[in-house]
């Protein structure tokens, strides 16, 4: 049963109720609200938590090849826009080769490949963005340390978790490898470390700035489209901030703000 859901949170919600309900044994739902329900600072730990065993999840499927050379894309409008952009070209999308994304942070560097022929207008979209200087200035809101979800979440200008671009588009790799009904969508596989991938609401394919920088083995349902990866640079500056934790303003859904604050500067195409 699809969730309705209060607001347009673009948060990774799925795999942190999963790895909670693993982690504490339980089998039922927590019923847990997408939104922060903490706005303190105590730092998260997870050392009395066990580590996952991964070899119990399927890794992400094959990328498949590109059936053509470019695609048109869909970015229909979007109600929550945290800064005024223009959407990209929606047309002769190239599904070839890869863009370089240089991000200055506050913490440090943080570079990402990004990969057409994974998600062509996943990477069309955040190229226009980086351009129009969206991501500048951007504070990445959301953390989560604990076991099975492992990332870092950035891209809303807001700082709150609810803003985008102001518009949004469908998924991509790997949900578009799956038939639209299959059991398997909503089952746990293995984002790698050093995986990028777009975070989205309970709303089928309301993708739109928010993306997460996965810095360790985390499970997900393969319905958060992966688009490229994250440099060894990178991960060290993210391992940085995961160190000090995060506030644990999320609950069950997983992590919160990180207690060193991590700002995105700027960001550039290389």
């Amino acid at each position: 049963m699809r969730r309705n859901p209060v607001m347009r949170f673009p948060v990774v919600i799925a795999a942190a109720s999963a790895a909670a309900l693993l982690l504490a044994g339980c089998s039922s739902d927590s019923g847990s609200s997408d939104s922060p329900s903490s706005t303190s600072k105590a730092k998260t730990t997870t050392a009395a938590m066990p580590p996952l065993d991964m070899s119990q999840f399927d890794a992400l499927p094959p990328v498949p090849a590109p059936a053509s050379a470019t695609v048109d894309c869909s970015y229909p409008s979007a109600a929550g826009a945290a800064k005024t952009v223009n959407p990209p070209n929606s047309t002769g999308v190239s599904t070839e080769g890869t863009v370089n994304v240089a991000l200055t942070t506050t913490a440090g560097p943080i570079g990402m490949e990004l990969n057409r022929a994974e998600a062509p207008c996943t990477v069309n979209s955040i190229v226009s963005l980086t351009e129009q200087k969206f991501f500048d200035d951007t504070p990445c809101h959301r953390l989560s340390t604990m076991p099975g979800l492992q990332i870092l979440q950035c891209g809303d200008p807001s700082g709150k978790g609810t803003g985008g671009p102001g518009y949004q588009f469908a998924n991509e790799y790997p949900t578009t490898t799956y038939a639209g009904n299959d059991p398997a969508l909503s089952l746990p596989v293995v984002y790698p470390r050093g995986t990028l991938a777009m975070a989205h609401s309970s709303v089928p394919d309301s993708n739109g700035s928010q993306f997460f920088l996965v810095y360790e083995d985390s499970m997900l349902p393969p319905d958060y489209t992966v688009f490229g990866t994250i440099d060894d640079s990178g991960l060290a500056t993210i391992e940085k901030i995961a160190a000090d934790g995060d506030d644990g303003g999320m609950g069950a859904t997983g992590g919160g703000a990180p207690n060193t604050p991590i700002t995105i500067e700027t960001a550039v195409v290389a």
